[in-house]
């Protein structure tokens, strides 16, 4: 099976995660995949393949080398965003990308003039959807590139290399991915999420984030006779949005700039809740903006009366290049990985976080590789098979370089 096969059957799969379930995983239709995933892992031939009720599936690829070798490990997740619908994706490939508009399916066209990412793989081969679903190339891109790399290397004994461990998980779309990794049956030194975006992308900077859960209680009483009495729970909601900096959005900032997301708003007279993230690479800048909303909340309370604003702040990770700084052999792997396979490393911070965020704060080191897709979360999700495959080279080559690596 070649890399554009396994990765097609994967995008079979619905495997979307779910914000608010209780479960873990967040679907059990995440667990059909992961069931799926095993069996093939088994019959590629892997060791110590393992599922557990979560559906955190683990397996081996035992090395060929003598010697004091690390373990070192190669992680994805297999749920796809809950942003956009990945149920029945029919993706289709063109062949010979021409730099001009895709036509997906009937009054949906994906254009180099909207999306100019499209015009950095002119001349390659691109799966994409059919304008109704996501693709899932975020992360089952990752999964398949994995997966083939570990069938080169069984394939391939000349290449030498240590005992190579793999992961695959669940809930990273919502947060929940590393929450219950098991860091110590893994076992290894140091890993790499194939979890980034485009050819050559290299991350091991992320924000810190943190979610703010604001809760307003309103008064409700009938218009006709709510002068003094009235508190609107709608309108307040409103105000407290309008504190917050109108450049510090996302769709305000870019690079190291730091921001506050408003991702929902449920409100009526009563009472209204709005959810928020909070990001920022610098940690001191980060700890300021907890403290900002925070007092927004305050000077609420002070307006209309104590109570009246009630916000929780709740940290999900922490910028990993605080842990990864000290151990800056596991980039330089991965850089001169890169230059052997001629991809051009492009060393950039993730404006979001991943599982290896998590992880690396756990104890477990782990930088985010590229897996090759683009326009994440939405319809117009694309991957260049040209790009999965060099990252699959870039798999082989991390093994092999670590293989003669001396701490």
């Amino acid at each position: 099976m070649d890399i554009t096969e396994r990765f097609l059957s994967y995008t079979k799969f619905d495997t979307q995660s779910a914000e608010d379930s209780k479960t873990v995983p967040s679907t059990q239709k995440q667990l059909v995949f992961a069931k799926y995933l095993k069996e093939e892992l088994e019959r590629e031939g892997l060791d110590d393949v393992e599922m557990d009720d979560m559906g955190y599936i683990y397996a081996t690829l035992r090395g060929n080398v003598k010697g004091e070798v690390p373990t070192i490990g190669f992680i994805s997740h297999y749920d796809t965003s809950p942003d956009c619908s990945g149920a029945d994706i029919k993706a289709g490939i063109v062949k010979n990308y021409d730099g001009k508009e895709i036509l997906l399916s009937e009054g949906i066209v994906s254009s180099p003039q909207k999306f100019p990412e499209l015009l950095h793989h002119v001349g390659e081969d691109l799966i994409v959807t059919d304008g109704h679903t996501l693709l899932g190339a975020d992360d089952k891109a990752g999964i398949a590139e994995i997966v083939q790399a570990m069938c080169y290397l069984r394939d391939h004994k000349e290449i030498p290399h240590g005992d190579i461990r793999v992961a695959f998980n669940p809930d990273e779309e919502i947060g929940m991915g590393a929450h219950h990794f098991d860091v110590e049956k893994f076992g290894c030194q140091w890993a790499y999420t194939m979890d980034g975006g485009d050819l050559g992308e290299l991350e091991f900077e992320n924000f810190n984030a943190a979610s703010a859960k604001v809760r307003i209680k309103g008064v409700s009483v009938h218009p006709g006779y709510a002068k003094g009495k009235m508190v609107n729970a709608n309108a307040l909601a409103a105000e407290f949005a309008a504190m917050l900096p109108l450049s510090e959005r996302p769709e305000t900032t870019e690079g190291y700039q730091g921001f506050y997301h408003l991702l929902g708003i449920q409100s009526n007279i009563e009472e209204a809740h709005m959810s928020y993230i909070i990001r920022d690479h610098d940690r001191d800048r980060f700890e300021d903006r907890k403290r900002f909303i925070q007092k927004q909340a305050e000077l609420m309370n002070d307006k209309y009366g104590e109570e009246t604003v009630e916000c929780i702040i709740s940290d999900q990770y922490y910028n990993m290049k605080e842990k990864i700084d000290p151990q800056m052999h596991v980039i330089d792997l991965v850089l001169k990985a890169m230059q052997e396979c001629e991809v051009a490393p492009k060393v950039r911070p993730i404006r979001g976080g991943t599982d290896g965020a998590q992880l690396s704060f756990r104890g477990l080191p782990c930088p985010n590789i590229f897996a090759g897709g683009v326009n994440f979360h939405g319809p117009y999700e694309f991957v260049s098979i040209q790009s999965m495959e060099k990252a699959m080279q870039v798999i082989v080559k991390i093994c092999e370089l670590t293989a003669g690596y001396n701490e």
